[in-house]
């Protein structure tokens, strides 16, 4: 019987800083246990050959310029497979801050003079200009979730991003709450999936996987009322990896 070829896998990445590629380095043992699953046959964190044939991409990155929506689409036409790797990817990430405010003022406030010629439009996550069939989100990703991730992509399954509050996580693992210790926490609007990652090592939620669906009724209303805050206290904090989501945001003060 011949061998069935393994998956071609590629990493691309757009407005970005890499930290989410440089995950999948981090992942140890994981890797090597990955690599006899598929091909890895673009990967520019860790290898110098390239190849445009393809079957799954794992993108990393915001859409910030006409020429990345170009580019991404023809990645969607070549690959069975699209992932949004992380926050930028998935949420539009740090980059959205930029929405904000006027491209015009954007431009002029990094590129001076040379705003003229410079190309860019309002940052998007990938998923608002090509489908995207699965979804990491993290800044960086947390690397568990990524093995359950690319476990469901090789067996055809779906993966289910939970959408409930980090504080869930936060309870399972007896962490002692960061408005206990008088800081601002992400934790009871953001989406879970990470294990409480960051409040695990005495750091708080800054939000980086994004809003619940609805806030109002998802997030860790018990949190909120115990320390005397209105969802829009928690809300008006948002906006580091948010600012993308605009409309959702908004939507979330209704």
């Amino acid at each position: 019987m011949k061998k069935q070829a393994k998956p071609k896998l590629a990493f691309f990445d757009f407005t970005d800083c890499e930290g989410c590629q440089l995950q999948i380095v981090n992942m140890g043992n994981s890797l090597l246990e990955l690599v006899k699953l598929v091909d890895i046959v673009n990967f520019r964190e860790a290898m110098s050959e390239a190849s445009d044939d393809y079957d799954i991409a794992f993108v990393e990155g915001s859409i910030s310029t006409d020429n990345d929506v170009k580019r991404i689409k023809k990645i969607r036409e070549k690959a069975k497979v699209v992932v949004a790797f992380g926050a930028c990817a998935s949420i539009g990430g740090v980059n959205g801050i930029k929405n904000l405010h006027s491209l015009e003022l954007a431009k002029k406030r990094v590129y001076g003079e040379k705003s003229d010629k410079v190309n860019t439009i309002k940052v998007m996550p990938i998923q608002e200009v090509v489908k995207v069939d699965y979804v990491i989100n993290g800044c960086p990703p947390y690397i568990p979730e990524i093995v359950s991730v690319i476990k469901c992509l090789l067996l055809g399954k779906a993966y289910t991003v939970p959408n409930y509050a980090v504080c869930v996580e936060c309870k399972m693992n007896e962490n002692v709450c960061r408005y206990e210790k008088d800081e601002e926490c992400m934790g009871p609007v953001t989406r879970a999936g990470c294990n409480s990652w960051c409040v695990n090592n005495g750091n708080r939620c800054y939000g980086c996987r994004g809003l619940v669906d609805n806030p109002a009724s998802d997030g860790q209303k018990d949190i909120l009322l115990k320390y005397g805050l209105k969802l829009e206290d928690v809300l008006k904090h948002f906006t580091l990896y948010n600012a993308s989501s605009g409309d959702k945001y908004e939507q979330s003060f209704a």
